[in-house]
């Protein structure tokens, strides 16, 4: 009796100190790549790429691991063999790393750029895919701030530019959503 209730106990106790695993919508800058697929975009043209969501099963600091995911690896199921993408999220694609931190007063995301680079079947330039990246983060937590109290201020930067392109950089923007 001593040893069930002992495991009881040591059980317990294992579950007081999980993490809370909540099911939430995560948007993703997509390569459509490998399909028929064009799309006028929110970014104002036509490409081969679009933004999505997708629900995501995730624990940790919300909402930093929101936008973390946005970077994560993302295969599209198919029913078809013809289908041949690996890959889609095009911040994976194109090696653009992407951090989160919450501060006080904002949350503070950087897109580091340092490793970027463009496959040679992603018919996109590197401008195209950020404002993409930008957009998906956007929508993320757009997303979440829906159900939350008050605003919440966002500054996305881009860091990791070298000479051939700084321009990049001017893509940084602040803004605010909520109530």
């Amino acid at each position: 009796m001593l040893r069930v209730l002992l495991l009881l106990v040591v059980v317990g106790l294992g579950w007081a100190k999980g993490s809370t695993i909540t099911l939430v919508p995560v948007f993703e800058a997509l390569s459509l790549h490998g399909t028929d697929s064009d799309e006028v975009s929110d970014i104002g043209e036509t490409l081969r790429a679009t933004v999505m969501s997708r629900p995501m099963a995730l624990t940790g600091a919300f909402p930093e691991t929101l936008v973390e995911a946005v970077g994560s690896p993302h295969r599209v199921v198919t029913n078809t063999p013809n289908f041949k993408a690996t890959e889609s999220n095009l911040m994976v694609l194109c090696g653009i790393q992407i951090t989160a931190e919450a501060t006080p007063e904002t949350l503070q995301i950087a897109l580091d750029v340092s490793k970027l680079k463009i496959p040679e079947d992603v018919d996109l330039t590197s401008r195209q895919v950020l404002k993409l990246a930008i957009l998906a983060v956007r929508r993320t937590l757009e997303a979440y701030q829906a159900g939350q109290q008050g605003k919440l201020r966002v500054a996305v930067t881009v860091s990791g530019t070298g000479d051939a392109n700084d321009s990049l950089r001017d893509l940084a923007q602040v803004f605010t959503l909520g109530r």
